[in-house]
């Protein structure tokens, strides 16, 4: 496995593979006119192809609390959902209890464990069960929520369009990190994360952490950290790096983490830059099934910084 490593540092390889997977490329065709970007869709486009590394999202550059009453649609929403919007500038997250049935969250798990028998979905990355959305028609239909979505598309003040599921049976373990390395927009802040609970979480299992008020530190991008691209390869460092300086970053500004200790059918919102991640498992005997989804806003550049690839969008 280590030459496979070894050859992703090579843009060459990702270009084929890209080439190859045209139709899902020409989601940022037109948000390359838009921003004036003069490359292939196929081509590596990383940070250094723009201008600036500010978020221009409405709720970043402004107050929520001023900013979101003034609209028209945030009526819409209960007045116990209008006060969370009101606190996302400020938290950059959101906790919503229940929003998902046990009996859906159930259907969910009984999905996932059928198309592992199957052989639809595997482990990658360790623990980690993507696209699950591609293979059930219901987890896909629960990324396309009525009520979950104008919520969504009211903090972000755009369209949105699900790019991923992913599964978990049991928690991540994974460092601190935000979704802004893996899953970048241009302009920045334009992708959101709803984490769903599909089992009681504790301090056992593994529960997730993340860092409120986090998602107002700067953007970490590859040329913050890492060293060494060239056009033909990337960077030198290692994504444990970028683990290492985000760190710092935390420390630095003295961020405090915080468990959710989520009941089953609970949800979190989180900000594309609110640092978060999943504590050690104290009961290997436990599980700790969840699943997150990742949004992009439809009208942005969409791709993943830290490997300098265009992000491939499958059109429904």
């Amino acid at each position: 496995m280590l030459w496979r490593e070894k050859l992703k540092r090579f843009k060459l390889f990702h270009w084929l593979y890209n080439i190859l997977h045209w139709k899902e490329l020409r989601h940022n065709k037109e948000a390359y006119r838009r921003y004036g970007i003069h490359k292939p869709l196929f081509a590596s486009v990383s940070s250094k192809d723009f201008p600036d590394k500010e978020s221009k999202a409405w709720l970043d550059v402004g107050d929520s609390r001023l900013l979101a009453p003034a609209k028209p649609s945030f009526q819409s929403f209960p007045p116990q959902i209008r006060e969370k919007i009101m606190e996302w500038s400020e938290k950059g997250y959101m906790i919503l209890d229940g929003l998902i049935s046990e009996r859906d969250a159930d259907r969910i798990n009984t999905d996932i464990d059928e198309l592992l028998r199957d052989g639809k979905i595997r482990f990658t990355n360790g623990n980690k069960l993507m696209f699950a959305n591609r293979q059930s028609g219901f987890i896909n239909a629960v990324t396309y929520l009525p009520g979950l979505k104008a919520l969504l598309q009211f903090l972000l003040d755009k369209k949105v369009v699900p790019f991923q599921t992913i599964n978990f049976i049991k928690g991540s373990e994974q460092k601190a990190h935000s979704d802004s390395i893996h899953m970048t927009t241009y302009p920045l802040g334009y992708l959101i994360a709803v984490w769903i609970a599909l089992e009681d979480v504790n301090g056992e299992n593994g529960p997730l952490f993340y860092y409120p008020g986090s998602h107002k530190l700067p953007f970490l991008m590859n040329s913050d950290y890492n060293e060494g691209a060239t056009l033909l390869t990337l960077g030198k460092k290692e994504y444990t790096d970028y683990e290492d300086a985000l760190q710092e970053m935390l420390e630095e500004r003295k961020l405090r983490k915080q468990p959710f200790l989520a009941k089953k059918g609970d949800v979190l919102i989180w900000h594309a830059n609110l640092v978060h991640g999943g504590a050690p498992i104290l009961n290997e005997a436990l599980t700790r099934r969840s699943m997150v989804i990742h949004y992009y806003a439809d009208d942005v550049i969409k791709y993943h910084e830290i490997t300098e690839r265009p992000s491939l969008l499958k059109s429904d």
